[in-house]
């Protein structure tokens, strides 16, 4: 395939053409996980050098990935111990895995307590730092916002959680300002193997906007990546239901990777408008669709998106006016 039309692609149907042996739902998000293009820029001056990227996949790393696919007990054993519906923990423990076979994990959510009734903190991960030696401390997160409105000046505020209780800005002020400054606590000493080197944010996830293509033009004082996984957002009767004859809706914990699901699971642009309906007057949330195309007796993902309640977008608007008190 010519660099032309691999361009002209979406992220998803570039993951199909990468990954096209990987089966597994879970092999396959953490395959995502490894090898999806980073949320945020690690060189953009905002973040001061403190966010982490993992290493390019190697050959054997993609070999392991295939292997595990055809075989993946030990992944399910992870994954189902603590069952959790967060998708946070379950990222967490995709993470988890893929470090511990690296051997680059150290220790995985350590508490930090100042006496037996005071916790401060806790590190998601400490890694070894092979370029300098000693440890690295990684606040990791996957996080899913949606761009309430395109301003050629706007805060990292305007990207708002599905469900209006979080936003990329104040995400970040808390990893920055509160969580990457554990290390320096002076009770986080014994709870150390060695002194903390690096203390980075290592961010995955996706981004939705009303007209995607405003994820090309967006201020480079945001510091989000220009490669980063992206999708829409609208409301329901905004939904154009000509673009394809196949649709999935997606659980929180089906987020991750691009879907890959039986075509009899698939729902046709009939019924995908009843079933968003119905999750919608049962749930007041936005709902994940995944626009399909069919593959023999599979649909693939081509694109992704937000459908929310029709007063989600007055709400989210409220919220980042309040987010805003804080500059």
């Amino acid at each position: 395939m010519d660099a032309m039309h691999l361009a002209s692609l979406t992220y998803q149907q570039r993951f199909h053409l990468r990954w096209p042996s990987l089966h597994d739902r879970h092999v396959r998000a953490l395959a995502w996980l490894l090898d999806a293009p980073d949320l945020l820029a690690v060189d953009a001056p905002c973040w001061n050098g403190r966010i982490a990227t993992l290493e390019p996949l190697t050959e054997m790393d993609v070999t392991w990935l295939q292997a595990l696919d055809l075989s993946p007990r030990t992944l399910y054993a992870q994954v189902n111990a603590q069952p959790s519906n967060r998708l946070g923990r379950y990222a967490e423990k995709l993470l988890t895995f893929f470090l511990q076979h690296s051997d680059q994990l150290i220790a995985h959510n350590v508490q930090v307590r100042d006496g037996p009734n005071d916790t401060v903190g806790e590190f998601d991960f400490l890694v070894h730092d092979t370029q300098h030696g000693g440890v690295t401390h990684w606040e990791f997160a996957t996080k899913f916002y949606l761009l309430e409105s395109y301003r050629t000046q706007m805060l990292a505020d305007a990207f708002v959680g599905p469900n209006l209780a979080d936003s990329l800005g104040a995400k970040m002020d808390k990893i920055m300002h509160q969580q990457l400054m554990l290390s320096s606590h002076p009770a986080a000493a014994q709870y150390l193997p060695q002194a903390v080197t690096h203390a980075q944010a290592l961010v995955k996830g996706w981004l939705f906007y009303r007209d995607p293509d405003n994820a090309l033009s967006l201020p480079d004082g945001l510091g989000v990546s220009s490669s980063h996984c992206r999708g829409f957002w609208c409301a329901l009767d905004e939904l154009d239901l000509s673009q394809a004859e196949h649709y999935l809706i997606l659980p929180r914990l089906e987020w991750l990777a691009p879907a890959r699901a039986p075509l009899d699971r698939a729902l046709s642009a009939r019924q995908i408008g009843a079933a968003i309906a119905l999750l919608i007057q049962e749930t007041q949330a936005p709902v994940m669709i995944a626009v399909c195309d069919q593959n023999d007796d599979v649909v693939l993902e081509r694109e992704r998106g937000f459908i929310v309640p029709d007063d989600w977008g007055g709400k989210a608007a409220q919220r980042m006016q309040q987010a805003l008190v804080r500059y």
